[in-house]
């Protein structure tokens, strides 16, 4: 739990991800084109990996991944994460961490 907490915290936006998952993959594509670079882990090819899932899971989220973190804080997973950025609400979250405004 502590190198799970630790990453959250070490960037602005952190996404923990399996390098073959298309919702990760519809995340990262998201983040790209609204000017964001996140923090990216892929915990299945992590050594820690298994003890990352079970972080996860403890830190109240709902889907192993995509599990996105912005500033520190658990916003969740692509359901979060569309509805925020279909709400109006993702944008200001990621205002200050975008390579272009």
């Amino acid at each position: 739990m502590d190198k799970v907490m630790r990453l959250t915290t070490e960037r602005g936006v952190v996404l923990f991800s399996k390098s073959s998952c298309c919702l990760c993959y519809a995340v990262k594509i998201l983040f790209q084109e609204l000017g964001v670079t996140p923090t990216i882990h892929e915990i299945d090819q992590d050594p820690e990996g298994r003890e990352m899932e079970r972080a996860l899971m403890r830190l109240g989220c709902k889907a192993l991944v995509p599990a996105v973190f912005i500033g520190g804080k658990l916003v969740g997973s692509t359901n979060e994460v569309m509805s925020l950025h279909l709400g109006g609400g993702l944008i200001p979250l990621l205002r200050p961490y975008q390579a272009f405004c």
